[in-house]
């Protein structure tokens, strides 16, 4: 009997398995495959190179092929999320923090840390090196690079900072760009087609200068830094918050294992000076969410 009994338990156990193996992937009779997209801090064939290697890597992870999607401007990674058919987004801070607070349902669930242990970037403001301004206030008058109005080191973060050091930045400057992208505001800058250009920094050895140098596009020497800003939160991957927790649990997973499971295809997306990935929630972007706000509220005041 008690023979029995151990047999129908393991058997039960068994059953039980099976369920739930089969429940863990009811998800992918909604969910063919998956699309991934990023916002773009380069041209497109340098994310699509960047992150190819771990586009096949959460494919075969998940089980599903996840499919890259380069957005043209960041406004186009919030409203592919609204719409639901962008399961998974690659935000800034700023970004992510306009997509919250204009409704869309979507959640931070890792960032990255650099290889010095810290969580998070700066935005700086360049400078050609050969040109005589000095300090920040120098620039009076002259003509500034922004990325993107939804772009954290490359808009809202310059003007909250500057802003904290007296510094209104509509009446200060006599111009202002917006270039589209990281690369194109060190191009315009290099060119001569503005005076200076926001842009995202991490160290000395990672920046999307450096990035840039790396591909021949710019030498470094050619700029500097003319301000820095205060330590932002690190950039977030989101997902939507309707996916199965299961579906989320599997994404976290693959993104936590990815620099031992694919070493060499996280190593590409920050060319290899990023540490690992963390787990992030919605709290750790609130001091961002209160930096946006401040940032619409000002503009406002203008329009």
């Amino acid at each position: 009997m008690l023979n029995r009994r151990i047999f129908i338990s393991a058997g039960a156990l068994a059953v039980a398995f099976v369920t739930s193996a089969a429940h863990a992937d009811d998800w992918k009779s909604k969910y063919k495959e998956l699309t991934f997209a990023v916002i773009p801090a380069e041209n497109a064939s340098g994310v699509g190179d960047r992150y190819a290697p771990f586009m096949d890597y959460l494919s075969k992870e998940l089980g599903v092929p996840v499919k890259l999607r380069i957005a043209n401007d960041y406004a186009a990674v919030i409203e592919g999320q609204r719409a639901g058919n962008i399961q998974i987004a690659y935000y800034g801070p700023a970004s992510y923090s306009t997509a919250y607070m204009t409704g869309v349902k979507t959640e931070p669930f890792v960032t990255s840390r650099n290889q010095d242990g810290s969580v998070g970037y700066y935005s700086v403001i360049y400078v050609k090196a050969s040109s005589p301004y000095k300090d920040i206030k120098d620039l009076k008058g002259k003509t500034i690079g922004f990325v993107d109005p939804n772009s954290t080191s490359g808009y809202n973060a310059p003007r909250f900072f500057l802003h904290k050091i007296g510094i209104d930045v509509d009446s200060f400057f006599g111009k202002s760009i917006i270039t589209g992208s990281h690369e194109n505001g060190v191009i315009a800058l290099d060119k001569g087609t503005v005076d200076c250009a926001a842009d995202w920094w991490n160290s000395d050895i990672d920046s999307n200068l450096t990035r840039m140098v790396k591909k021949g596009m710019v030498k470094k020497e050619d700029f500097r830094v003319i301000f820095k800003s205060g330590l932002l939160a690190g950039s977030p991957y989101a997902y939507l918050s309707n996916l199965p927790e299961d579906l989320k649990e599997q994404i976290k997973k693959a993104f936590i294992d990815a620099p031992t499971k694919a070493k060499d295809a996280f190593a590409r997306l920050s060319d290899g000076k990023d540490k690992e990935f963390v787990p992030v929630t919605h709290k750790d972007y609130e001091s961002t969410v209160e930096m946006i706000q401040f940032v619409n509220d000002m503009r406002k005041k203008r329009s």
